[in-house]
């Protein structure tokens, strides 16, 4: 097992060394840190023989498989953590030969039952459920085939499940919970796997550190073992029965530096091998990336980095109805691409119960008024007329290339001659039916879409260098080979109104990145009368029927038979 546990401090002027401590003692090695404002990324690598036998078999059903949720929870982009995915859980996996049909369905619905779940995943088998991934380029010919999506909110919820699935009876099993229910509280994991290096790898990833209300400081105050030292305090050895050590805990400390290559990001700081080094050494180090963040122009390349002030809301058009507009909001005013090549985009990814009307945007009028430049593509469920209980797939998922004001606009906008001040892109989107509920009403979640600039990059077949670098997010592979992402940071507005009563019911934070729609749906509750007066009709129709049949007959008979006696 290796692990690589990286800090890349917020505010570097304000990091001394003092802050970090290496000490040894009867449990071995042991590394702390004493409030460091960082964000954290704790990288896991283990080999199938390392896993129990049960999680093992499932990732040998699979050519690859990878494994992406995002918390809805906001956060800054920090550098080399700059990529994004919209709020949820997405698998994008190629199958076996020979993988079950049922095996993608079955392995989610053990690892998220549905009684710990707020909302059962859509998901009955591989072929029915997935969507095929649009691939563009040929750098991703070889990535994953397939898509699955489902919005979960909270990972947290399942580490009970998770600890008596994963760890197994030992020595390191408390080890393994400890890590399982730090995993849980990350705001994005991810995990993969493929069958040429038949080794999983996990990632977590903190923007912040994780802090009760009541704790003062704001940094990580934490200490790092091997996992040899959990043997020793709760797996109940001696020093003396623990086994050779053959894991690797390497720690860094690191700051994001200024340089001058616009396609590169640099770092430096402090690196740690846990057991092996006495003290920190210093590091300084300069990689191609895939995913950058936006940042501020400057006339000194190598001057500290700062953030780019433009940020992008995500709003829905009240009242939403069943034909919802999805709105991005962003300023004017910053507004400009980062340099020629780079295109403004947006990816979303939408639940079934959502879809998008292709055939509105073949329109160039209709995409000018809404600041669309195109719908570069779209994959899943795009059937018009199906209620959302026949569609048997997650969704869609697409992408739109956006317009971005003039120059003259900007101008405007920024000169405070009462210009526009914020640029609108409008997304139409459509409902489908839902099911009845008892209430009549159906709360739905939107997540926001991800944002960003693609740029042309020199350096792109060297991206697969960088040790941060991460892919399969769904979005990549429908451009070219030599392209870097330049994300828009989110920024929620907790002034909005609309939906006050929603998330409070829902227990959802006001700045989180997903909407919500009321969608009124056929009230069970309301409609016993219905259902008791159309038994009553039918029955009352039955009668009448009954009498003009038989009623009729019997009377004419008797009249027939009376004349008889008459005449008689």
């Amino acid at each position: 097992m290796k692990q690589r546990i990286t800090y890349v401090v917020h505010k570097p002027e304000e990091f001394t060394p003092e802050q970090i401590e290496i000490t040894q003692d009867e449990l071995g090695p042991r590394f702390a840190l004493k409030n460091v404002q960082a964000a954290k990324e704790h990288r896991i690598t283990l080999g199938l023989d390392e896993l129990p036998s049960n999680i093992g078999n499932i990732f040998q059903q699979w050519h690859e498989l990878h494994v992406r949720w995002a918390s809805p929870k906001p956060h800054a982009g920090i550098p080399p953590f700059t990529s994004r995915v919209s709020p949820g859980l997405h698998v994008f996996f190629t199958p076996l030969s020979n993988t079950p049909e049922d095996a993608l369905c079955s392995q989610l619905h053990w690892l998220i039952p549905p009684e710990v779940s707020r909302d059962d995943l859509k998901c009955s088998t591989t072929s029915s459920t997935s969507t095929k991934l649009p691939i563009l380029s040929e750098r991703f010919s070889m990535s994953a085939t397939s898509q699955f999506y489902a919005y979960l909110d909270n990972i947290g919820a399942y580490k009970g499940p998770w600890q008596s699935i994963m760890c197994e009876k030992g020595p390191l099993q408390a080890y393994c919970e400890k890590l399982v229910n730090a995993f849980s509280t990350a705001r994005s994991v991810d995990i993969d796997y493929d069958t040429i290096s038949r080794s999983v790898v996990l990632t977590a990833l903190w923007p912040v550190a994780e802090k009760e209300s009541w704790e003062k400081e704001k940094g990580w105050t934490s200490t790092h073992r091997l996992p040899s030292a959990w043997m020793i305090k709760h797996g109940g050895l001696s020093p003396n029965e623990v086994p050779t050590e053959d894991s690797t805990v390497e720690i860094g400390v690191l700051s994001h530096e200024g340089n001058a290559d616009p396609e590169d990001i640099q770092f430096g700081g402090f690196l740690t091998v846990l057991g092996q080094d006495q003290k920190p050494k210093a590091t300084r180090f300069q990689t191609p990336t895939r995913h950058y963040p936006l940042l501020n122009t400057t006339t000194n390349p190598t001057a500290p980095p700062k953030p780019h002030p433009v940020t992008y809301t995500t709003s829905l058009n009240r009242p939403t109805g069943l034909h919802p507009t999805l709105t991005l909001t962003l300023p004017t005013t910053h507004l400009t691409p980062p340099a020629p090549s780079c295109k403004l985009h947006a990816h979303l990814t939408l639940p079934s119960y959502l879809f998008i009307d292709k055939y509105q945007f073949t329109d160039a009028l209709f995409l000018a008024s809404k600041n669309i430049k195109s719908l570069r593509s779209l994959s899943g469920a795009t059937d018009l007329e199906a209620p959302d209980w026949v569609v048997e797939e997650w969704g869609s998922a697409a992408l739109f290339q956006l317009a971005v004001p003039k120059k003259s606009q900007v101008a405007k906008a920024g000169g405070g001659g009462g210009g526009q001040g914020t640029w609108n892109i409008s997304i139409p989107l459509h409902l489908r039916y839902l099911p009845a509920s008892h209430t009549g009403y159906r709360t739905v979640p939107v997540p926001w879409p991800v944002v960003f600039w693609a740029c042309h990059a020199d350096s792109g077949a060297q991206h697969a260098s960088n040790p941060f670098d991460r892919t399969h997010l769904g979005y990549e592979g429908l451009f070219g080979p030599k392209t870097r992402f330049l994300h828009v940071d989110p920024k929620p507005d907790v002034d909005a109104k609309g939906q006050e009563l929603i998330r409070e019911k829902l227990l959802v934070g006001d700045d989180w990145l997903v909407e919500f729609i009321k969608v009124p749906v056929l009230a069970t509750g309301r409609s016993t009368w219905v259902e008791g007066g159309t038994v009553g009709i039918v029955l009352v129709a039955f009668v009448g029927l009954c009498w003009v049949l038989f009623g009729r007959r019997g009377g004419s008979g008797r009249n027939v038979e009376g004349g008889e006696k008459k005449v008689q």
